[in-house]
C-alpha cells in the first residue's frame, strides 16, 4: 500500500491521495497520540528517562520472551540437537544485529547533536545516510551466506550431526535480514524523534508475531527448525514495515530525505556513515563479542562436554541476550537526553542522567541476578526436557553465569554515556576488554584451572575486570578535574 501511495503522490494525482489521506485519518491520529513530545533540553532528567526506559523495557521483555519462547518451542518441539543448531547461527544474527544497532546509535547520538543545534535537515539527512549505508552492507551479509553456507557454518562451531539443521535455519533466516536492520536502526531514532511508545509497540508487535508463528509453525504445522526460522523471518518484516510507514507517515522531525548525487555531497555522506560508525561501534562490539563469546563457548563446550554441552550452553547463549537487552533499555534510555544536552554543552544535565541511569542499571543486574540464582532448574526446564544430560549441565551452570548480571549492566550504562558523548575510543576499548580481551582466555584457561565449572565463570570475571578498569579510569578522570578546578581557582 505504501508503494502505491508512494507512485500516486509522483504522478500528482492529489485527489486519490486526499481522499485515501481522509480514510486513513482516524489511524494517523491515534499513531500520533504514541508521541511524547519529550523536551530534551529542558524537561526534568528522572521524568525524561521514565518516559523513555519503561516503554523502552516493555519493547525489550517482549524480545526477551520472544528469545524464550523460540528456544522453547525448538527445543521442546524438534529437539535439544535443534537447539544447539540454532545456537550455532545465532552468531550471525547478533553480527547483523550488530551492525543495525551500530548505524543506528551513531545516527541517533548525531542526529541529537544537530537537533540540539535547530538543524532538523542534518538530521534527516544522517538517518537516510545510515539506512543506506545498512542497505548495502546487509545485501553484501545475505549474498557471502547463500554463497558460502557450509564453510560459513563450520567458521560457527557446526559440526556433521547438526549441518543439516543449521543449514536449514541460516537459508530461510536470510529474507528477513534487511527488514531486521530497518528495526534495528530504527529503534534509537523513533525515540529521538519523540515517540519511545510507538519504538515499544513495533518491538511488541514483531515479538507476539513471532511467539505465534514459532508455534503455528513448530506444533501444528510440524515444519521442525525451518518453520521456527520462517517465523523470524516473517516477524522481522512485520516489524521493519512498522518502522518505515513510521518515517513516512507519523514522524516529528526525522523523515527520509534525497541525498544529492554530487561529488561533493557523496563525500560527504561517506563522512558521515564513517562517524556514526565510528559513535556506534562498541555497539557491533557488543553484539560481535557475543558471537565470539557464543562460538568460543560452542567450541569449549563441545570439546569438554560434546553435543550435550553445547545444548547446555545454548540455554546460557539465550539468557545472556535477555541481560543484555535490559542493560541496554538503560543504556538507550539515557542516550538522547545525554546526546541532546551534550550537544548543547550543558554537562550538568548530561551527569545528572549519567547518575540516573547508573541507579537504574543498578536495579536491573540485581533483579537478573536474583532471577537467575533462584530459578536456575525453571529456566532450563524451559528450554531442555528433565532427564536430558544437557538439563543438568545448565542447570548447574545457570546460577555461575548470573553472576555476570550486576556489572554487565553497569558496563553497558558506562560505555553507552562514552557513546553519547562522542568519545568512541573509550566506549571501543573498554567493549573490547570486556567481549574479546578477557572472556576469551577466560574460556580457555578457567576450565583448566577448576574444571567444567569455568567455563561458566569466564563471562561474569570478564565483565567483573572490565567494569574495575571503567570505575578506576572514570574515578581518575574526576580527580584530575577536581585538581585542575583548585589549581585555577
Amino acid at each position: 500500500m505504501i508503494v502505491v501511495i508512494c507512485t500516486l503522490r509522483d504522478f500528482s494525482i492529489m485527489t486519490i491521495f486526499a481522499a485515501w489521506s481522509a480514510r486513513m485519518e482516524p489511524i494517523f491520529y491515534n499513531f500520533d497520540r504514541m508521541k511524547d513530545k519529550l523536551d530534551f533540553g529542558k524537561g526534568d532528567i528522572g521524568r525524561l528517562f521514565r518516559a523513555i526506559f519503561f516503554p523502552t523495557l516493555i519493547g525489550m521483555v517482549f524480545n526477551s520472551a520472544l528469545n524464550i519462547f523460540d528456544g522453547m518451542f525448538v527445543g521442546h518441539g524438534v529437539g535439544s540437537e535443534a537447539l544447539a543448531a540454532v545456537n550455532i547461527v545465532a552468531p550471525l544474527f547478533l553480527i547483523c544485529a550488530g551492525i543495525g544497532l551500530m548505524f543506528g546509535i551513531g545516527a541517533s547520538v548525531a542526529g541529537s547533536i544537530r537537533l540540539a543545534d535547530g538543524n532538523v535537515g542534518g538530521a534527516r539527512l544522517i538517518m537516510t545516510q545510515a539506512y543506506m549505508a545498512g542497505a548495502v552492507i546487509f545485501g553484501l551479509v545475505i549474498l557471502v551466506s547463500l554463497l558460502f553456507t557450509r564453510p560459513l557454518l563450520y567458521a560457527l562451531g557446526c559440526s556433521p550431526a547438526l549441518e543439516a539443521q543449521a543449514t536449514d535455519y541460516l537459508l530461510w533466516l536470510l529474507p528477513g535480514l534487511m527488514f531486521f536492520y530497518l528495526q534495528c536502526a530504527g529503534m534509537m531514532l523513533i525515540r529521538l524523534d519523540g515517540s519511545p511508545r510507538y519504538a515499544m509497540a513495533v518491538q511488541v508487535v514483531g515479538a507476539v508475531l513471532n511467539i505465534f508463528l514459532d508455534w503455528l509453525m513448530v506444533f501444528p504445522l510440524g515444519m521442525g527448525i525451518k518453520g521456527a526460522s520462517i517465523a523470524t523471518s516473517i516477524s522481522c518484516a512485520g516489524a521493519g514495515l512498522m518502522v518505515i510507514a513510521y518515517f513516512l507517515f507519523f514522524s516529528d522531525k526525522l523523515k527520509f530525505c534525497r541525498q544529492p548525487l554530487t561529488k561533493v555531497a557523496l563525500k560527504g555522506a561517506l563522512r558521515n556513515i564513517g562517524y556514526m560508525a565510528r559513535i556506534g561501534f562498541a555497539t557491533f562490539i557488543a553484539e560481535l563479542a557475543m558471537g565470539v563469546m557464543m562460538v568460543t563457548g560452542n567450541f569449549m563446550f563441545l570439546s569438554r562436554l560434546g553435543e550435550a554441552g553445547v545444548a547446555a550452553f545454548s540455554v546460557g547463549c539465550y539468557l545472556f541476550p535477555i541481560m543484555f537487552s535490559i542493560s541496554n533499555a538503560v543504556a538507550q534510555s539515557a542516550q538522547p537526553i545525554i546526546s541532546f544536552n551534550y550537544g548543547a554543552r550543558d554537562m550538568g544535565r548530561v551527569s545528572q542522567a549519567l547518575r540516573v541511569a547508573l541507579f537504574a542499571a543498578c536495579c536491573c543486574g540485581a533483579v537478573v541476578a536474583a532471577v537467575m540464582w533462584g530459578g536456575s532448574g525453571l529456566l532450563t526446564s524451559v528450554f531442555i526436557n528433565h532427564g536430558e544430560a544437557a538439563y543438568d549441565i545448565a542447570s548447574g551452570g545457570v546460577p555461575l553465569l548470573g553472576l555476570c548480571a550486576l556489572p554487565f549492566a553497569l558496563n553497558i550504562t558506562f560505555i553507552g554515556y562514552y557513546q553519547s558523548c562522542e568519545r568512541s575510543t573509550r566506549s571501543i576499548v573498554y567493549m573490547l576488554l570486556r567481549g574479546l580481551v578477557f572472556v576469551v582466555p577466560g574460556f580457555v584457561l578457567l576450565p583448566r584451572l577448576i574444571g567444567v565449572e569455568g567455563l561458566w565463570l569466564a563471562i561474569p570475571l570478564s565483565e567483573t575486570l572490565t567494569l574495575m578498569v571503567i570505575a578506576a579510569a572514570y574515578i581518575a578522570r574526576r580527580q584530575k578535574r577536581r585538581r585542575t578546578r583548585s589549581q585555577n581557582l
